[in-house]
C-alpha cells in the first residue's frame, strides 16, 4: 500500500471518530442534566436530614 493511500485511509479513520465521540458527548451530557424530580427529590432529604440532626427539647426520664 502507498504511503499517500494509508495517510487518506488514516484521516479518513480518524474523522469519523471524531464524529462517533462528538454524538457520545452529546448523548452523555443529555443524560447527565438532574431533572426537576431529582433536584426536588434531593432537596427533600436535605431538608429532612437538616430536621433530624436538630436536637430537640429535653425530657426528664424518670
Amino acid at each position: 500500500m502507498h504511503p499517500e493511500t494509508h495517510l487518506v485511509l488514516h484521516h479518513a479513520r480518524a474523522v469519523e471518530l471524531r464524529a462517533e465521540v462528538d454524538a457520545y458527548r452529546l448523548a452523555t451530557a443529555a443524560r447527565h442534566r438532574p431533572g426537576l424530580r431529582t433536584r426536588l427529590g434531593w432537596t427533600l432529604v436535605e431538608i429532612g436530614l437538616r430536621l433530624a440532626a436538630k436536637p430537640g427539647p429535653a425530657t426528664a426520664l424518670s
